[in-house]
């Protein structure tokens, strides 16, 4: 079933998230077997930011982490990296703990911060981070907030620094579906400002887009813009 174009409704966050939680299971069944585009625009980025700095130490943020696979898990396979993972969902972020931490004393423990909430509730100093992940999460933002969260982001990141995302490709203001995975349980909002619109506010915000590609979604019909950029 197609979404269909609505106002933006009330209390959004609370409904993804209740949403994210009740279905969490049925969402990672769903998407972790089709991981491997995420994964390539993943490696293009850390490539990038192979090729320009070199630090000691590392900082990637993650927003919208899911269970923490495979997104997260790749991020902290470099022992130099400090990794923030964030998601809206509760039962989420006790999944990634699970599969992502064997035990208190697992080094990944030292390396890993898991915050459950809004992501535009996160706060870190500019020009701390390394890299900033946004993989099928902004999409859920009204579009006022991505357009913020994008100039947030600009300055979070260190000089050299590189943002990997993807957004919708078409522009729409309120997507909403009812049922969607879950006939029960699945309400789901989107929003988007298309391409073109957002490309201009990335370049607005700081960023030097380096890759900006459009495909097919490779599990439903949905298109959308995959980018890489540089701070």
């Amino acid at each position: 079933m197609a979404a269909q174009i609505h106002e933006t409704p009330e209390n959004i966050k609370e409904r993804l998230k209740a949403s994210y939680d009740a279905m969490a299971s049925t969402y990672n069944e769903w998407t972790i077997p089709h991981s491997k585009q995420r994964l390539e625009y993943l490696e293009k980025a850390l490539e990038y930011l192979g090729q320009s700095t070199k630090p000691e130490k590392l900082a990637f943020l993650e927003l919208g982490c899911g269970c923490g696979l495979p997104i997260t898990k790749k991020l902290l396979s470099y022992p130099e990296a400090k990794v923030t993972a964030n998601d809206l969902s509760e039962t989420q972020i006790a999944l990634a703990r699970e599969n992502l931490i064997q035990g208190p004393e697992d080094e990944v423990a030292q390396r890993l911060e898991l915050i459950q909430g809004d992501m535009n509730g996160l706060d870190f100093p500019d020009g701390s981070l390394d890299l900033v992940v946004g993989f099928y999460s902004i999409i859920h933002l009204p579009r006022s907030e991505q357009t913020t969260l994008l100039g947030r982001i600009a300055k979070w990141l260190k000089p050299g620094g590189y943002f990997v995302a993807n957004f919708s490709k078409e522009e729409s203001e309120s997507a909403v579906m009812e049922k969607w995975l879950d006939d029960d349980k699945g309400w789901m909002f989107w929003s988007a400002w298309g391409k073109e619109k957002t490309l201009g506010q990335m370049k607005d915000a700081g960023f030097d887009v380096v890759i900006a590609e459009t495909a097919d979604d490779v599990v439903d019909d949905s298109s959308f813009l995959w980018v890489v950029a540089k701070r």
